[in-house]
């Protein structure tokens, strides 16, 4: 039982169960609820420019680029 819990079942000297059950239900009555309408967040894209190593496509091929041929 948390700390918040306990505190409500001594300041409102109702069962822990009944407080419990209402903390769900105003709870649930929020999720039902929608929420405020978003923006949707985008993000710029920018060239990075051509890669240092080459293709990206093959591990093993940039693997012994970057760390030589013995990168086993």
């Amino acid at each position: 039982m948390t700390a918040r819990l306990k505190a409500a079942v001594r300041k409102q000297r109702r069962p822990l169960n009944v407080l419990v059950n209402e903390a769900l239900r105003s709870g649930l009555d929020g999720v039902d609820r929608p929420g405020p309408a978003r923006r949707p967040f985008r993000t710029k894209g920018f060239n990075l420019g051509p890669s240092l190593v080459g293709s990206l496509d093959n591990v093993e091929e940039v693997l012994s680029r970057v760390e030589g041929e013995d990168h086993r």
